[in-house]
């Protein structure tokens, strides 16, 4: 195989990663912002969709050059509600 040819598959590799944790990290925020909402509205909520796709994002970092996230707990949603007031 040429430079070129494996040059253009490992950066196709590169999009196709970034491009798929573009689209987890969107999503991970969409539940946050939701956890969010639910919690200004003293509902009750959960952090498992965040963390499910947390998962998926830190399994994507550890194989190429994806930034990890951090588990979400309920406490942090809690504090950042209250450091909105």
């Amino acid at each position: 195989m040429s430079v070129h040819k494996a040059l253009t598959l490992h950066a196709q590799k590169q999009n196709q990663l970034f491009t798929k944790f573009s689209l987890l990290d969107q999503q991970r925020e969409d539940y946050i912002q939701g956890a969010i909402e639910l919690c200004k509205a003293e509902k009750d909520f959960t952090t498992d969709h965040i963390n499910q796709i947390t998962m998926q994002i830190n399994v994507l970092a550890n194989q190429r050059l994806i930034p990890t996230r951090k588990l979400v707990t309920p406490e942090m949603v809690h504090s950042y509600v209250e450091s909105l007031k």
